[in-house]
């Protein structure tokens, strides 16, 4: 059962921030962000990659099903519930899932450079729009269920820079990273780790390929 911590606050970028809220986003997201190796991996393997993405994912489900059940796998479990949101308190934790869904479909449906930078948008793009919005996000985008205008940037500014490093086309790059910032900051949770790899592979592969 997942043991919930009084919260400590400080001040960041002028608001109150809860401590245990910022140190959890950080740990979330910096696991999130191992999702880049997956394109180097596949250099090299496309079918092990995959394999080993869909064993992750297979392992992940059980471990995560027997914590509910009040039975810990050593460091899935406790790595998950460290990890997790207040909103995920006592539920199926889905983020990992969608998160290896997102890197297998990128990997399926399109070739590199576009699985690639499909990918890197998904680790650096969400992962730093999460943290930076967290931290120093002030003001919020209407109708995208919290996220902050200081979270977009960094996701735009991310995807952006992956993008030109793996192409050199700075306008192309530039529409990638519009296209990630727009995705990133629909209101649909977990499922974003679907979508984004999605939509950037798509558009990333209409503009390099």
């Amino acid at each position: 059962m997942q043991k919930s911590l009084r919260p400590t606050t400080i001040v960041i970028a002028g608001t109150n921030r809860s401590v245990d809220v910022l140190v959890t986003e950080i740990v979330r997201k910096s696991i999130h962000m191992l999702i880049a190796c997956v394109p180097i991996l596949a250099a090299y393997n496309t079918g092990a990659t995959l394999a080993l993405l869909a064993s992750g994912i297979i392992a992940y489900t059980y471990a995560e099903t027997l914590r509910l059940r009040g039975r810990d796998i050593i460091l899935i479990s406790r790595v998950t519930a460290m990890a997790s949101r207040d909103r995920d308190a006592g539920k199926f934790v889905l983020g990992p899932i969608t998160l290896g869904l997102g890197a297998m479909l990128a990997l399926l449906l399109y070739p590199s450079p576009a699985s690639a930078i499909a990918i890197y948008a998904l680790a650096f793009g969400d992962g730093l729009a999460s943290i930076i919005g967290k931290m120093f996000g002030t003001v919020r985008i209407p109708f995208t269920g919290g996220k902050t205008v200081e979270g977009s940037l960094a996701c735009l500014l991310a995807v952006l820079a992956v993008s030109y490093r793996a192409t050199g086309d700075a306008v192309g790059s530039l529409e990638v990273a519009f296209v990630a910032t727009i995705l990133e900051a629909l209101p649909i949770r977990d499922f974003d780790n679907i979508i984004l790899p999605i939509g950037v592979g798509l558009v990333s592969m209409r503009l390099f390929m």
